[in-house]
């Protein structure tokens, strides 16, 4: 399959780790993966370059998102729970940091 893509060996390390898949679930993460690069990659352009602070506020937050879907592919290409747990993790730093953002951005003080 990879050969009639024109992908070539390059592609070979990467069929090795996603060969428990089914062929189905192979093609949806191999470009779920594309998806979410790209979409990360707009994600940076957005927060440097975001013409308001409220642009770069949803755009870390929504980088937060980003990184919790590509880590729970990584979850399912590595079959190891692993990865799910640092999800977690990512869910609720990234919860929190929006709260607080918003919060410095609304009020100029984190704590008062």
């Amino acid at each position: 399959m990879m050969e009639a893509l024109g992908l070539g060996d390059w592609f070979a390390p990467i069929a090795a780790v996603i060969a428990h898949l089914g062929p189905y679930t192979r093609a949806a993460v191999i470009v779920a993966c594309i998806m979410f690069g790209v979409s990360l990659l707009l994600n940076f352009y957005r927060l440097a370059i975001g013409p308001d602070v409220e642009d770069r506020i949803l755009a870390l937050d929504t980088l937060y998102i980003n990184a919790l879907a590509v880590t729970v592919l990584l979850g399912i290409i590595f079959a190891t729970s692993v990865f799910f747990e640092a999800a977690l993790v990512i869910a609720m730093l990234g919860f929190v940091g929006t709260v607080v953002v918003a919060k410095f951005v609304a009020k100029g003080d984190i704590v008062k």
